[in-house]
Parts: C-alpha cells; structure tokens; sequence
C-alpha cells in the first residue's frame, strides 16, 4: 500500500530525523575542535557527574556480573520480567565474561590485593585502571545518551529514505544496503562505538541480514576525525594531518570494498532475526525514482510511530542492554588485552612476521613497527604511544599512525562492544579481519608514505 507523504507525515518524518542528525552527525567546532552535539552533552554530563562516573561503571559492571550468573539458573523472578531477562539471561560464556569484568572493575576500583605482583597487573593504570579511568568514564555516558536519542535516527524513516537513495551504490560496492551510510556517518563525525550501536539496533529490529549487520560493524564503524587527529599528534606530524585523512578515507573504501568479498564476511548468512522487514533491492512497480520511493517508505515508518512512551521505553531499553550488556565485555577482554600487551611478549612474538613484508616494503625501523602492528588489535592508541617512544623515523611514524586508525577493530572499545552485542561475530572473526584490514593497509599507506617523506 502506497502511503501519501502529506504534509502531516512529512512532519513527522522531517522533524525527528533533523533533529537527530542535529544531534548525531551535523559537525560543529567547539573549543577549537570538529565534533558532534552528542559528544559535547556527554562531556558535559561527563563533567558534572565528576568522581561519581568511576562508582557508577563499578556498580553497572558488578550487577550484570552477579545478575547473568544467577540467570543461568532461570529463576522466576528474572525471567517473569521482560527487561530483566533480556538483559541478564545469556549463555555461560557471556555470563562468565560479565562476572569476570565485575571482579576486575572491583578489584581495580578498590584497589584490593595492591602491592601484590599478578594484582597489580590486573589494576594498573596500563590495564584495569586504563579501562576503567578512560574507556568506561566515557562511554557509560555515550550509551545513556545516544541509546536514548538514537530512537530520532532509527524510528522516523530517515534510514528508509537513505536506503532508498543510496542503494544503488551501497550494494555493488560494499555488498550491503543503501541505509548503512548513516552508521558510516554517524562513526566518522562522532564515535565508532555509536555506528556499533546503530548497527546493532539494526540488525535487531530485522533491517540487517547477519552478513550485512557483520560487514557494517567491521567495516563502516569507521574512527572519528577527532581519534584520528589525537593518534597524529600523539607521534608528532600534526603538519601532514590534510594527507594523512585523505589517506585513511582512501583505505577505508578499499578495505570497505575488499573484505566483504573474502572470508569470514563473504561466509556470513543472509540470516534475517525479524523477517519481512528487509528493503526492496529494485524500485517497486509504481515510483518514478529513488526519491519518491524513499519518501514512501519514510512516511510509512513514521506513521508507525506509537508515542512518546513507546520512544522512551525503546530508548531506555537501549541504553539497559548497552550498560548490563557491553560494558562488562568491554571492562573483562580489554583488561586481559592490555595485561598480556605490557607484561607479555605475544604481541612482539605475533608481529614478528610482519618483519619481511615491512622490509619488502621498505619501512625504515621495520622491527620496531612490526611490534605496533597486532598490538593495535588491544587498544587504537597503543601503536602510536609505541612509535613515538621507540621510533625515530618520520615516515614510519606516519606509517604506524595511518595503519592504527585504519585497522578499526580493537578489543578495549569497538572489538569489545561487538563482542557483548547480539552481532553475529565472534572474536576469531574480528582477529582475521583486523589482519585482513591491516595487510590490506600496509600495502596502501607504504608507497603512499615514501611520496609523502620522498624516501
């Protein structure tokens, strides 16, 4: 049935959407820098809450820890409500996971066990304290928020009417619909972890195929220009930033372009959760172009709208199963990520093999790079700490700094937050693809960076 876009739904697709691209992916300057509305609201509460945020992630953690171990054994009381049993009845492994974070962010919050050697590990500023102090401060507010306002993006039609308009491009090139161009944007200008967060309501309401929810996570979460910015100027080449982005979108296509089309994407079913709710690849009988059909398919999503009540139970259902869902994931890999990549040789021992292809490709220093390349699977800004403390050469640092952005995948904030998603990815998956987009990387940024530095 071919819905009118009356003035009336055109209302009510238009105003949501405005504001939620307001909100989302409208870039503005604020003390000097490119960043979004989202961003700013988040710093502020950020600000305001102060020493209270650290209590707060410790208090998230360790409830989804207790709670999704007592959910293993299904009593009535968790599984007769709704909200409770979707966010804490899961899988052992999931439950042993959450469980494992609470007793880290525990131990890191209250210092238990200091001074002894293996705790100390587990606390430090490098490890638990890291994830507790930087990675989840941040993003316990990022979630509350964007997992209450993403509902103006997901719910008026704006999706619809981009998948309607890029689809035609989004599909041949990268294998995916038209409407992930919206999770590609929203990452860029904000935040990867709010493209994982859109993808995942995606997949869940039945608009991503698990291939398509899987490629769009891994592949479009793309890195902010605000992190991309922090990584240069950490390694000090600040002056090459203009080449050094241009640079990172040129690899960002390809490996858009490339990874769908081999293992483990290309192996990923066109498994739908909710069937029926997939767009049409072609213009229906009917609509004269892409436009019409998009603003057809808007006004039908936004006369689906059932009010404001059912806009905040969505939201704060999202927000729920992001806190209790993804921060205890984030809290347990990324502590053990880190433990292993400061007190550990694996990450050397794995990066050795990465020596002749850096050699082949002429990177000076090619040894102390080769140690930068999996240990960006722990954490973004690792290698660039790295280079610019082991690494003398200009263009290998600009190499090292290139490649960490375009890697994308790291288990201490995107790696971890698919990991505790419903996306169908698991962490042997993200490891194959993180060396398939590394790989990948290298081969573009090396030549370009020897026209960069004439070497």
């Amino acid at each position: 049935m071919q819905i009118r876009p009356s003035p009336a739904l055109l209302a009510k697709f238009l105003v949501p959407s405005m504001v939620g691209i307001s909100l989302f992916m409208a870039p503005i300057q604020a003390e000097g820098q490119w960043t979004i509305v989202v961003k700013i609201i988040a710093d502020c509460i950020g600000s305001a809450m102060g020493d209270f945020l650290p209590l707060l992630c410790v208090l998230i953690v360790v409830g989804s820890g207790i709670l999704s171990v007592v959910g293993l054994r299904s009593p009535r009381w968790l599984t007769g409500n709704t909200i409770l049993k979707q966010t804490f009845i899961t899988t052992p492994a999931w439950a042993v996971t959450r469980f494992v974070g609470g007793v880290f962010i525990a131990m890191t919050y209250f210092r238990w066990g200091a001074g002894n050697i293996v705790v100390d590990m587990i606390i430090g500023g490098g490890a638990g304290g890291f994830v507790l102090g930087e990675l989840l401060t941040v993003l316990v507010i990022i979630f509350a928020i964007a997992g209450l306002l993403l509902p103006l993006l997901l719910d008026f039609g704006l999706l619809e009417f981009v998948g309607a308009l890029l689809t035609g491009v989004m599909r041949p090139l990268f294998k995916i619909p038209g409407r992930a161009a919206v999770d590609c944007i929203t990452s860029w200008l904000g935040d990867g972890t709010l493209g994982v967060m859109l993808t995942c309501g995606q997949y869940e309401q039945g608009f991503y195929s698990a291939r398509e929810a899987a490629v769009i996570a891994t592949t479009f979460s793309a890195v902010s220009i605000t992190f991309s910015i922090v990584v240069l100027s950490q390694v000090g080449l600040m002056a090459y930033f203009g080449v050094y982005y241009v640079l990172i979108c040129l690899v960002g296509v390809v490996c858009a372009v490339v990874c769908p089309r081999i293992p483990p994407l290309s192996r990923k079913q066109d498994a739908y959760l909710v069937e029926g709710k997939k767009m049409a690849e072609t213009l229906p009988d009917g609509y004269g172009s892409g436009l019409e059909y998009g603003l057809h398919l808007a006004c039908k999503r936004a006369a689906e709208f059932q009010g404001v009540g059912s806009f905040l139970r969505k939201g704060i259902q999202n927000s729920v199963d992001m806190w209790f869902g993804v921060l205890p994931v984030v809290m347990a890999v990324g502590t053990v990520a880190l433990v292993l990549s400061n007190n550990t040789p694996v990450f050397e021992v794995l990066g050795l093999p990465f020596v002749p292809l850096l050699e082949l490709l002429q990177v000076p220093e090619a040894t102390a790079a080769s140690k930068t390349m999996i240990v960006g699977f722990v954490d973004m800004f690792t290698p660039a700490i790295l280079a610019a403390e082991a690494i003398s050469s200009p263009m290998t640092r600009f190499i090292v700094a290139t490649i960490s952005v375009t890697q994308l995948i790291y288990l201490s904030e995107v790696g971890g937050l698919i990991l505790g998603s419903k996306l169908p990815v698991k962490l042997w998956d993200l490891f194959l693809i993180f060396l398939e987009r590394t790989l990948i990387s290298l081969c573009i940024v090396a030549p370009a960076a020897h026209l960069i530095f004439g070497a």
